[in-house]
């Protein structure tokens, strides 16, 4: 029966997740949400059906501790250690600054200096989980706000080391008595020295050793084996387990086995993060939201709002501003998991009443329902008005070169290369104020400006350059500017990107010679696979000439037809025709001696 039971459970967790994670995310609401409102759906206070919150609630926490483990796959020790500032900086001031901030308005309330303060640590953690899986999902977590996320999280699971015995300290019972426990430190810091130099000298040689079984599940139970017991030797000393496996993780970042424990662990994460979402939606006492209508919702709003309020001065202080400052508040907004515990041991200790700590875990779950929809508030309002809001004026050009560069992307970057290479000088200008930046970051001078306006072709010395390499990525700002050109700069000449056919017959009809973007990499992948079957390269080499001529010659004869599709079908089943007997032709033309002009 009990079989039985666990398998109705499952099929019961399994079936809210499919039914509402892909409804939630049609809605645009997110994975996250969906997750969270399908625990509330079958928790004790939706359709009952599954009743011990609590034990899946522990069990499902081990997906964040898979989740710190992965991320810190992705860090090694060199990129951890440049993220210093933010960890110990941003993160010491914000687990600093919430804490007495929530203290001080509990105080101001009437509340008990003891419940203000348990309240103040439990609300100065945020949730590792419900963060990052989001910045995950929208891929915002390589963003400045993303990394400055990160590593607040990072130093509010570090921070758990101090909070616990302060704990201790606080309770009536054991006042005088507890103090600062010098042994459990001395223990916790030694655990991590050790995990430390294991992780350099012992991790390799073991996943090295059972690579070499070549037995694929030896190698997953090994990688759960790993994280498992570290996270089991983290909490035996008091530690946060996720801290734990992240440094695991950073210590295995640079392992040739990185890729393949990413892989192993990837499915569990995924399954346990969902777990721990709905487990969450579950531990939602929504009987309190009837009881006490106000209180419940109030303080998660006002958490929310100071929360927001105190990360932002935070981000502002650091020089995190516009949308990154707003993400990296918004993001971290919520309460996280941790408080759960911290109020349980608060509760054991007889530093606050089971009644407060039912109502402030209450408020927790409701901040983290919260996140979700602050991150569609952040991507559909937040983000676009900024967007218009940092428009900034053009930069002043203070150069003239013979060639002009208009948007510095990939395929940019090589033209200019190559040029510069020939000691050609080039002025760049692109309206990507990000990918300015970037540009800079890197030692080279590139400007600011929207090269569709005629003003700024002037300033970037259009009159007397020789030519204008049209790179931007906006296809109806591109043509703008190449008939902007002609009309006032007609000695200047023209190259432009052509990401399509189609586009490429626009160009055309304005005489301008358009590269298509993928066209020539394309041939020479076919030259290389005409190779790979066995022709000869001077053979391939001729073939693949004659395929680019007779495109090229297609292209011309189709393009004053753009606009009749039954025409451009004709040309091109033609074209197919032509171009078969055409290589056909020259496979059987006579192969030149080695050395000879092949055309």
């Amino acid at each position: 029966m009990e079989n039985h039971g666990f398998l109705a459970q499952a099929l019961i967790y399994l079936a809210a997740a499919v039914i509402a994670v892909p409804i939630s995310k049609r809605l645009g609401l997110g994975s996250v949400l969906g997750f969270l409102l399908a625990g509330v759906a079958i928790g004790p206070w939706g359709l009952k059906l599954i009743g011990d919150v609590d034990a899946m609630l522990h069990f499902s926490e081990f997906g964040v501790v898979l989740l710190l483990f992965l991320v810190g796959l992705e860090l090694n020790p060199k990129r951890l250690w440049s993220l210093r500032t933010s960890i110990f900086g941003m993160g010491t001031l914000q687990v600093v600054a919430t804490t007495l901030a929530v203290a001080a308005l509990g105080v101001a309330f009437g509340a008990p200096l003891a419940l203000s303060l348990v309240a103040g640590m439990g609300v100065a953690m945020s949730s590792t989980a419900i963060a990052l899986a989001t910045l995950e999902e929208k891929n915002l977590l390589p963003t400045p706000g993303g990394q400055a996320s990160f590593s607040v999280l990072l130093f509010q699971d570090i921070a758990v080391i101090p909070l616990m015995p302060l704990l201790s300290l606080m309770a009536p019972a054991s006042a005088g008595s507890a103090g600062f426990d010098l042994w459990a430190a001395a223990r916790a810091i030694g655990l991590i020295v050790l995990l430390v130099v294991a992780g350099r000298f012992l991790l390799r040689p073991l996943l090295r050793y059972v690579a070499n079984t070549g037995l694929r599940e030896i190698f997953i139970a090994f990688s759960l084996l790993l994280v498992i017991g570290i996270a089991l030797l983290m909490q035996s000393v008091g530690l946060s387990a996720a801290l734990g496996t992240f440094l695991a993780g950073v210590l295995l970042a640079d392992s040739e086995y990185r890729h393949e424990l990413e892989l192993d662990i990837e499915p569990f994460k995924g399954l346990l993060l969902g777990l721990f979402f709905i487990s969450v939606g579950m531990s939602v006492d929504l009987g309190l939201f009837v009881r006490v209508p106000m209180v419940v919702p109030g303080i998660a709003l006002g958490i929310v709002a100071l929360k927001v309020a105190l990360l932002l001065a935070i981000a502002r202080a650091f020089k995190l501003c516009g949308a990154d400052g707003a993400l990296f508040a918004l993001g971290l907004s919520q309460v996280g998991e941790f408080a759960f515990v911290l109020f349980g041991v608060a509760t054991t200790e007889r530093i606050i009443t089971k009644e407060n700590a039912d109502i402030l875990n209450a408020a927790v779950a409701a901040s983290m329902l919260s996140t979700p929809l602050l991150m569609i508030l952040y991507e559909k309002v937040i983000v676009p008005r900024m967007a218009i809001g940092e428009t900034r004026e053009a930069d002043v050009i203070d150069e003239e070169n013979p060639v002009i560069v208009a948007g510095y992307g990939r395929f940019g970057q090589v033209v200019a290369r190559l040029l510069n290479a020939r000691g050609i000088g080039t002025t760049f200008v692109d309206h990507d104020p990000n990918q300015i930046e970037l540009v800079r970051r890197f030692g080279q001078k590139a400007y600011y400006g929207d090269i569709t306006r005629l003003d700024l072709l002037h300033a970037a010395g259009a009159a007397k350059a020789k030519l204008l390499v049209i790179a931007v990525d906006d296809k109806g700002a591109a043509l703008s500017t190449a008939r902007l050109v002609q009309a006032h700069f007609p000695h200047l000449a023209i190259l432009a990107r052509a990401y399509s056919r189609t586009e490429a017959f626009e160009y055309a009809a304005l005489g301008i010679p358009a590269i298509r973007e993928t066209f020539g990499s394309a041939i020479d992948a076919g030259e290389s696979a005409l190779r790979v079957l066995g022709h000869s390269a001077h053979e391939a080499q001729r073939l693949a000439h004659q395929f680019r001529r007779h495109d090229e010659d297609l292209l011309a004869q189709a393009a004053p037809h753009r606009g009749d599709v039954k025409k451009l079908i004709t040309i091109g089943r033609q074209g197919r025709a032509d171009l078969e007997k055409l290589l056909q032709k020259e496979q059987q033309a006579p192969q030149p001696a080695p050395g000879e002009d092949a055309w």
